[in-house]
């Protein structure tokens, strides 16, 4: 079973991602995503700080120097889960690697299923799972 570990309202989940200096600048300000910031570049969303936190080099990487807290209405982020592709093949998920292919090409969100981990990055394992 998957399970998204996340603050989240009745209303919203919270997410993070990583970004560059000028967007994270310009959205703080904004408050809501705007130029240069480009709706049509693909993104990561995290529901785990620390796991955001790892994966932009705790802030190293470049254009990944800002990490972003960012309240998304649940319906939205449940269409997306909906409407979302694994990003690598599962036979458990799909009939074929074909028909993996095939809805990888029609679907607009990728889901890739990263393990919890502790702040110092052990693998977490959670009873009953």
């Amino acid at each position: 079973m998957r399970q998204i570990r996340a603050f989240f309202t009745d209303t919203t989940i919270r997410v993070y991602q990583a970004y560059c200096h000028e967007i994270a600048d310009k959205a703080l300000q904004a408050q809501a995503f705007v130029p240069p910031f480009k709706m049509e570049r693909m993104t990561w969303i995290k529901p785990s700080f620390l796991w955001m936190m790892y994966r932009s080099g705790w802030g190293t990487k470049s254009g990944q120097e800002r990490i972003l807290a960012v309240d998304l209405l649940r319906d939205g982020f449940e269409w997306a889960l909906a409407h979302a592709c694994l990003t690598h093949y599962d036979p458990v998920v799909y009939a074929s690697q074909e028909d993996w292919a095939l809805t990888k090409a029609e679907s607009p969100v990728r889901v890739q299923w990263d393990p919890d981990r502790s702040p110092t990055m052990e693998l977490l394992e959670y009873v009953g799972e």
